[in-house]
């Protein structure tokens, strides 16, 4: 663990003992249990200064500095790329989204920890100095998986993630029906998020995302306490899933002061069509649009291969866009551009 770490759940020097843990975790839930500081990791050190080229870290200073945080949700290469392009400074990698583009399939815990960091590896390499935010679901396992989850995600180059109270077989957290997991466990998820990553060499600023789904489930005092739970573990970002109204969503910012308030916005979900500047004036730090590329995408496929099918000529859906228009989104002269410094002729007629 990094020597600048003032207090955690466990001294640095003792051994972290999973099954120790659990065994406690009962005991300190509630009961006074230390709360997590890194002194390193404090919000001051991040306020002053140039945006920094590594992800993690811009990420932690913007979360210190004034103004909402706006990520747009993506679900693959192209979505990314037209949302660099539109000037968004952050990325959400949407479980949903992830799962629809790559499988095929909705979000019912199908997608796995390789799907994930696969999709997170390109989304990251295409603008690396981009804070990217991933939805890593429940963690996928226990303990010990989940500190390898937040490992292979800082490996990609993801900046920060977010992990849930839901159970292993979790569902879109704006579905019917979910269950959630026990504070114990929901904390013991947390903890091992933040431990993997304090163990990260170099001194890592990948941001750890509380989530919590309990407000359908179990109350919006429920909520508040889990989110509190998941602040004193160590998480420095609180995910408040399904906050139904303006002020509910006033009170858990209140609730969770001076810690950062993320909320999720999908048009149709439990969650008001909330603006950035209305969220913000509520006091979020971070909001999220988690659909914002892959619901749009539906509709406009739908109407191009409806357009195909009727017309025989995809001429109309094009709209005037050739290859060259389309591979210049994705980057084409940054291409040409290298291979031109290198010395390299294979792209002088293009």
């Amino acid at each position: 663990m990094s020597p600048a770490l003032d207090i955690s759940p466990m001294p640095a020097a003792v051994a972290w003992n999973p099954k120790q843990e659990a065994r406690n975790q009962e005991a300190r839930i509630g009961n006074g249990a230390p709360v997590y500081y890194n002194a390193r990791l404090d919000p001051v050190n991040y306020m002053e200064g140039p945006l920094s080229t590594n992800p993690a870290t811009r990420l932690r200073q913007m979360l210190a500095r004034p103004g909402i945080i706006t990520a747009p949700g993506i679900c693959d290469g192209i979505s990314a790329r037209c949302a660099i392009e539109a000037g968004f400074e952050c990325l959400y990698q949407s479980g949903a989204a992830t799962t629809a583009s790559r499988l095929g399939q909705p979000d019912l815990a199908i997608a796995t920890l390789n799907d994930f960091t696969e999709a997170a590896e390109m989304v990251c390499s295409l603008e690396p100095t981009m804070p990217v935010i991933a939805d890593a679901d429940t963690g996928f396992g226990g303990p010990a998986m989940i500190a390898r989850t937040v490992t292979k995600y800082a490996k990609a180059g993801v900046a920060g993630l977010h992990i849930e109270d839901q159970v292993q077989t979790k569902r879109c957290g704006h579905l019917l029906g979910k269950q959630v997991v026990s504070r114990e466990e929901f904390v013991t998820r947390i903890r091992a998020a933040v431990l993997a990553r304090d163990s990260i060499p170099g001194n890592s600023d990948f941001v750890i995302i509380g989530r919590t789904d309990s407000a359908q489930v179990l109350g919006m005092d429920e909520a508040l306490t889990r989110l509190k739970l998941a602040a004193d573990a160590g998480a420095d970002v609180c995910f408040i899933e399904g906050v139904k109204t303006k002020q509910l969503l006033e009170r858990t910012v209140a609730a969770l002061a001076p810690k950062p308030v993320l909320v999720n916005v999908i048009s149709g979900g439990l969650t008001p069509s909330f603006t950035s500047q209305e969220a913000e004036a509520s006091g979020a730090k971070i909001i999220i649009f988690s659909l914002a590329s892959c619901v749009p995408m539906v509709h406009a496929l739908r109407a191009a291969m409806k357009s195909l099918k009727e017309t025989g000529t995809d001429f109309v859906a094009a709209q005037g866009m050739g290859p060259r228009e389309f591979f210049e989104v994705m980057g084409l002269w940054d291409v040409v551009n290298m291979d031109s410094k290198a010395g390299g002729t294979a792209f002088n007629s293009i």
